[in-house]
């Protein structure tokens, strides 16, 4: 006779169906919420709706223009409280599409102050932390990107990438934007930084330091945002790519894909995403667009049908790089419901989701890394892997590293350690450059009383 050494599996048929999960994964159909609910939009038709031209026309840059929407919707203190977030903390200008207004709840003023793309699209002073509203390493241009500028709006971070600001502005502008100190309009609370050169010369100057550099392979289109861009500047400039020997990736970033869906269904786009297509097929290069989603209800019909339109004019992939927000979507099933929506109902695949960057004013969205791994861990198994999105963090002089690479962790003083295997053009020359330790910092109203004194006293 003889004596396991492990427990067997009881293969026994249990009654009752399947486990209990910790989340449970149904599809939901997409609803385009009906805007004639908002007493400015009561008689915008259909056709209105989905032309592009309307919809920036009728965009929302102020208070005065979203009282006009709203109508009697919601209270006016919450006018008085985005009016005191304007003046004193607003690190963005206001300019909200109808498209993306439509999708917040104004069931009620608190419904709508509690709305997941009210929080980010449309802050107000009470969202804000009064203890810590900025970390003390909180700076402008976080990443640090124009110090690594090749040329002009080109930032060569990565060996082989490189992100190609082609503009400075949006269709909307989000309160989170990383690139608050050069993308919108300036606000009391930020100067913004301005290009120098005229965009023909600074494109140029881009395309002339990639044909003379091989070592980059890969290109990120960007702004702003490339909807913002008339299409024949665009589209020249993606096919001067495309005739690079060295450039084989190609993505252009759009939140205007979900934040104006219209702007991508419009006939001329369709034509010509449909020739840069083809030509990158018989180059062998592959286009890509990447959009930015943080909440579920943000996936409507219409940014499905603009994201399936895209993915038939031949491109290889539309993906989703979201940004962890606090009161966003800082849980697994706020995660979960997001990426399902994108997968199974847009095409669209979920690919990242960041730590929202140390800007100024960003305290009251950010998470903690430990935070982030925890929700890394939640939503495994659930998605294919493929299309499980990763979890990174935006180290300062580092780039994108998955929130479990860290290389030590200080807890209680929220301070993270990282480390990097390349070198900036900043560190050409630094022999240390990759072995130093870089630091990222959790908000510190997470962190143990001990902790937080700690860092009051410094």
């Amino acid at each position: 006779m003889t004596t396991a050494l492990h427990p067997q599996p009881d293969t026994a048929p249990r009654a009752g169906g399947p486990a209990e999960q910790p989340y449970v994964y149904r599809r939901r159909p997409l609803v385009e919420p009906d805007w004639r609910r908002f007493p400015g939009w009561r008689d915008v038709t259909a056709a209105e709706w989905r032309s592009a031209q309307w919809q920036r026309a009728h965009c929302v840059k102020n208070i005065r223009q979203l009282r006009q929407v709203m109508g009697d919707l919601i209270d006016e203190a919450f006018y008085a409280d985005l009016e005191r977030d304007q003046a004193e903390r607003a690190t963005m200008s206001m300019l909200v599409t109808p498209q993306m207004l439509n999708t917040m709840d104004t069931g009620s003023t608190e419904a709508f102050y509690a709305d997941p793309v009210r929080r980010y699209m449309i802050p107000v002073f009470s969202d804000r932390r009064t203890d810590w509203p900025s970390h003390p390493h909180a700076t402008r241009d976080s990443l640090h990107e124009a110090e690594m500028w090749a040329v002009e709006g080109l930032t060569h971070r990565y060996p082989t990438k490189v992100l190609a600001e082609l503009l400075p502005t949006c269709p909307q502008y989000c309160g989170h934007c990383t690139r608050m100190d050069l993308v919108g309009n300036s606000t009391p609370a930020v100067d913004k930084h301005r290009f120098t050169i005229r965009p023909p010369d600074r494109h140029a100057a881009m395309l002339d330091y990639l044909r003379r550099t091989p070592g980059v392979r890969d290109v990120v289109v960007s702004g702003g945002d490339v909807a913002n861009l008339p299409w024949p500047r665009l589209e020249a400039f993606v096919d001067a790519l495309l005739d690079i020997d060295s450039i084989r990736d190609i993505r252009l970033a759009s939140k205007a894909l979900m934040g104006l869906p219209q702007h991508w269904l419009q006939d001329d786009v369709r034509a010509g995403m449909e020739r840069l297509a083809a030509k990158a097929r018989r180059r062998g290069v592959q286009i890509a667009i990447h959009t930015h989603v943080n909440a579920a209800q943000s996936v409507t019909p219409l940014v499905a049908e603009a994201a399936r339109a895209m993915l038939d004019t031949g491109i290889r992939d539309v993906r989703n790089q979201g940004v962890l927000l606090r009161g966003v979507n800082d849980t697994p099933a706020a995660l979960l419901d997001l990426s399902f929506a994108l997968l199974d109902e847009a095409g669209i695949m979920p690919y990242y989701f960041y730590l929202c960057d140390m800007i100024p004013y960003s305290e009251h969205w950010r998470l903690a890394v430990w935070e982030a791994q925890e929700l890394q861990h939640a939503i495994m198994g659930y998605l294919p892997g493929f299309a499980t999105p990763r979890i990174v963090c935006d180290v300062p002089y580092v780039g994108k590293r998955w929130v479990h690479q860290l290389a030590e962790y200080d807890r209680e003083r929220g301070i993270s350690y990282w480390t990097k295997n390349y070198r900036t053009g900043l560190e050409a020359a630094d022999p240390d450059a990759l072995t130093r330790r870089y630091e990222y910092y959790d908000p510190i109203y997470t962190l143990p009383e001990s902790g937080q004194a700690w860092w009051r006293s410094h």
